[in-house]
């Protein structure tokens, strides 16, 4: 008995150490998408770049998806597409937008917002109960939110900014997807949800792309083959594998734990933005601030 219990526990503290191996993984990496969306902008349009970057997100993943097309794909593709909507193909796209008009790191910044978004979207639609402490955590978390919108690329106070909402947008979408995974698909392999979900999407990407001058573009000038390549790090690395890693968090943990890599990806967007000579200024890490303790107030109350 003495054994079996030893085992059990030492079992439990590697699942847990896994499970903060995956975070710190997900976190340098999605902490660095926000620079490779902006060197994909120098030469593509957003609507360019959030296609693309699903595209080769799907490409990377169709082995895996075309093995369960008769079986995950074919009885859930209803709830896979919209999965696939709202958590690759629409959320790429518009952080892509977003960034014509913010710097990466500060569209980074703001991307801590998703903690706070996936227990709001629980509450609502999937009856997870909202404390009073973390009630709080929420309206601190939007408070600093808020209060970015008004700060422009001087770090002064300006009007409000209207690409934030972008990126606002975004990590609602990814709320309600991140609590989709937990509710719906907490027993299907990582690699085969993020697949399949792909698989519905990834075509339609394909096709919007297809439908834009992205080959006139590409035969232009050399320069966007560079950005072509970041797009791929992006797609390959920051979509289908990062993917892969968080819905495998979220099924061995629960929706808010996973989104809690955004503790630590704003840190990484905002060294990639130094890095790139963006101007960081006490506002924004002010900002940042006050949203990172509105999270940790919301996952502290749990």
């Amino acid at each position: 008995m003495f054994k079996r219990n030893t085992a059990s526990k030492l079992k439990i503290r590697q699942g847990k150490l896994s499970s903060v191996i995956v975070l710190i993984a997900l976190s340098i990496i999605w902490g660095s998408s926000f620079i490779l969306i902006k060197k994909g902008l120098e030469s593509f349009s957003p609507g360019q770049v959030g296609t693309i970057r699903i595209v080769f997100a799907f490409i990377v993943l169709l082995p895996f998806a075309i093995k369960h097309i008769k079986t995950t794909f074919k009885y859930h593709w209803k709830k896979l597409f919209f999965l696939g909507l709202i958590s690759n193909l629409i959320p790429a796209v518009l952080f892509a937008k977003a960034e014509t008009e913010l710097t990466s790191s500060l569209t980074g910044i703001l991307n801590s917002l998703t903690p706070i978004f996936t227990l709001i979207a629980g509450a609502l639609a999937f009856k997870i109960q909202i404390k009073s402490k973390q009630t709080l955590g929420l309206m601190i978390g939007l408070a600093g939110s808020i209060g970015l919108t008004f700060i422009n690329n001087q770090g002064g106070i300006s009007s409000f900014n209207f690409y934030v909402l972008f990126v606002i947008a975004a990590t609602i979408l990814y709320g309600i997807s991140a609590n989709m995974v937990k509710a719906y698909f907490a027993e299907i392999n990582s690699a085969v949800l993020t697949s399949t979900a792909l698989l519905g999407v990834g075509p339609l990407a394909l096709a919007y792309l297809l439908s834009t001058d992205f080959i006139y573009r590409l035969s232009e000038n050399s320069a966007t083959w560079y950005s072509l390549g970041y797009l791929f790090l992006l797609g390959a690395v920051g979509t289908a594998l990062a993917l892969v890693f968080f819905n495998k968090l979220i099924q061995q943990t629960s929706a808010v734990f996973a989104s809690t890599v955004t503790y630590l990806i704003p840190i990484i967007a905002v060294v990639w933005g130094i890095v790139d000579g963006e101007q960081i200024y006490a506002f924004h890490l002010l900002g940042m601030a006050v949203i990172i303790v509105g999270v940790y107030i919301v996952n502290k109350a749990k």
